[in-house]
């Protein structure tokens, strides 16, 4: 099969397709035919060794993918092959075939196709833990969330809308803060052409904001921070912007809020039935037409370094997905060839 392998901790222009031989399944393992691959920010990192985690070398980048169930191991009862489903597999994504645990495995619903699907996971998953489980995000409250044009951030859009929030997008052009507003963002900030602040004060009437949602960091942070009503939370998702912002604590202090690390990664490993709720509530809210995936792009497998650039030059709009062959962005949603 191919598959996409690092084999040095070095830059992203180094992988390469190769042909490999394909995965075997464990005991409580389940083997997927990858019709579509999610690509994330950390994908990046993880192959030039600047992320949190290191695999173990080689290995194939990639952690959510979606397609159908081709083989099940021995210990796996609630997983059957011919299932459509999503998985988070860590690593092993960026190739035709891939292994995940039969734990980290969802089937998805008929309406949603696998390039939705493949885009899905984390960008939701990862919203929602962050608004509802991590800040307790309150109807009525104000949200605002920075980098809203990436994948993350519309997510947090949407799902800010359904915790009944008013939502503030603060984005780069106002080509994506058109795109926020078309997701659900009740204002918008461009924040290349407006002082943050000074934004945030008038459109709050000087409170401040009760929630931020920061895949950002640098320099945008303290700015939030800066901008928090009382007892306001900000979140800590990322640092997109590629630097770790220090914050001078006497600001939480003075006005009684807080900073707020998601890691959602980690919490769906530590309590996979909260995890599994939630996604319930996430696939509901698909299928009641309240959450619009939007992937900007769909790149074939063997264009997975452009795919790549477009993530780490932060120049996507939304999700950018890989498909495999020839199959995938022409598949139906019932997993059938069209």
């Amino acid at each position: 099969m191919k598959a996409v392998v690092c084999r040095e901790f070095e830059p992203r222009a180094n992988l390469r397709l190769e042909e490999v031989t394909p995965p075997t399944v464990g005991p409580d393992q389940v083997l997927i035919r990858v019709e579509a691959c999610g690509l994330n920010f950390f994908d990046g990192l993880m192959v030039e060794g600047k992320y949190q985690t290191k695999p173990d070398l080689p290995f194939t980048p990639g952690s959510e993918v979606a397609g159908v169930v081709s083989q099940v191991g021995s210990n796996v009862s609630t997983i059957r092959p011919g299932m459509r489903v999503l998985a988070f597999n860590g690593t092993g994504g960026y190739a035709e075939e891939a292994v995940s645990l039969a734990d980290r495995v969802c089937p998805i619903p008929d309406s949603m196709s696998f390039v939705e699907a493949a885009g899905f996971l984390i960008t939701y998953a990862t919203s929602h833990h962050a608004l509802k489980d991590r800040a307790s995000l309150r109807a009525g409250e104000t949200l605002l969330v920075l980098g809203a044009a990436g994948g993350v951030g519309l997510t947090a859009i949407e799902i800010g809308k359904q915790l009944g929030a008013n939502v503030i997008a603060a984005a780069s052009t106002d080509e994506k803060l058109d795109l926020c507003r078309a997701h659900g963002a009740d204002e918008t900030i461009n924040y290349a052409r407006m002082d943050l602040r000074q934004r945030l004060k008038d459109l709050t009437g000087g409170r401040g904001v009760d929630v931020t949602y920061d895949p950002v960091g640098a320099s945008m942070t303290e700015a939030a921070v800066r901008s928090l009503a009382p007892n306001g939370r900000l979140l800590v998702i990322g640092f997109a912007a590629g630097e770790i912002p220090k914050i001078p604590l006497n600001l939480l202090l003075l006005k009684q809020s807080s900073l707020i690390g998601v890691f959602w990664g980690a919490f769906a490993r530590a309590a996979p039935k909260h995890h599994a709720a939630n996604m319930a509530e996430l696939f509901t809210w698909f299928e009641q037409g309240r959450l619009n995936p939007h992937i900007s792009g769909e790149f074939p497998l063997e264009r997975f370094s452009e795919a790549l650039d477009v993530v780490m030059e932060r120049a996507a709009k939304g999700k950018v997905v890989l498909t495999m062959g020839a199959s995938a962005s022409n598949a139906s949603k019932t997993g059938l060839m069209t």
